[in-house]
């Protein structure tokens, strides 16, 4: 059985969260937490709780960019819930954490149905299921309530005929609240036309916006020249029209130069002659 407890959330919209209902057991025992403890289901890699801190600051991204007002945001996904058979209104918005092993289907099961959505997806396989639906990389290293720590982007088929999103204002709300992990993967070059998520990863970091419509792009798991390497793009990507592929180089081109100004930026502290034959003195002393 299951309740549904009705929040209203920083912005005025009634929120709810559907949890189900606790059996109470009224037996005492000595050793009453050692008991609960054994019944408590072990976590696993999608049981990723959101900390509130994080999940307020993607609603407030959210509200930014769509007006939410009079909307139901709906937050389904908990363990052991069940999605698809929650009774969905025509005026309500998923803004949730799902499972990360079945994005891909929740995706799909809200776009078949017309159910807005917003959700948080894993970074790094971004692209690997060709939805209907726009892909926000972001990229921003997410600690759980249960420890994990992921690298998490989102979906969402609220933007219209935008496929491909890179937003650093998301990206720099989320790295405030977590200290960012660069991810270490071996280094390719890939031709022009070719855009991964790293990529956009890369025009985000360095406070880039991109984005590209669906007739621009073609979903790629890899290219021709891979196969006999028995290699593909990680992650997946797609191929890029001309017109694309020139925007991503002018892109590319503003993210390098605005990284090396950065780099210019750094100040190096010299050392005095004072300082030196203080240097000098220490490695002759006894």
């Amino acid at each position: 059985m299951r309740i549904m407890n009705e929040t209203v959330d920083l912005f005025g919209n009634k929120t709810l969260d559907i949890v189900p209902k606790q059996k109470r057991n009224k037996t005492l025992f000595e050793d009453y937490d050692g008991f609960v403890e054994k019944f408590k289901p072990k976590k696993t890699t999608d049981d990723c709780y959101t900390p509130p801190e994080v999940y307020d600051c993607v609603l407030k991204y959210v509200a930014g960019k769509f007006d939410i007002s009079g909307y139901e945001i709906i937050r389904p996904f908990y363990p052991g819930g069940d999605y698809e058979n929650i009774s969905y209104s025509p005026r309500c918005i998923v803004v949730d954490n799902p499972p990360f092993s079945i994005i891909s289907k929740i995706a799909r099961f809200y776009i078949e149905r017309g159910i807005k959505f917003f959700l948080f997806a894993p970074h790094l396989t971004l692209f690997s299921s060709n939805q209907d639906c726009t892909a926000i990389v972001c990229g921003a290293d997410i600690t759980y309530e249960n420890g994990a720590k992921v690298k998490t982007s989102f979906l969402s088929n609220m933007f219209g005929d935008i496929r491909i999103m890179g937003d650093p204002v998301l990206y720099n709300d989320l790295d405030s609240i977590n200290a960012s992990q660069k991810v270490n993967l071996p280094k390719y070059q890939y031709p022009l036309n070719v855009l991964t998520v790293s990529m956009v990863t890369k025009y985000v970091e360095n406070g880039m916006s991109i984005q590209f419509d669906k007739k621009e792009v073609y979903y790629c798991r890899g290219l021709d020249v891979q196969k006999k390497y028995k290699k593909s793009l990680f992650g997946n990507g797609f191929l890029l029209s001309e017109k694309a592929a020139t925007e991503k180089a002018a892109t590319e081109k503003a993210a390098t130069e605005k990284a090396a100004t950065e780099k210019d930026d750094t100040i190096i502290w010299e050392l005095s002659d004072r300082e030196w034959d203080i240097i000098k003195s220490l490695s002759v002393s006894k």
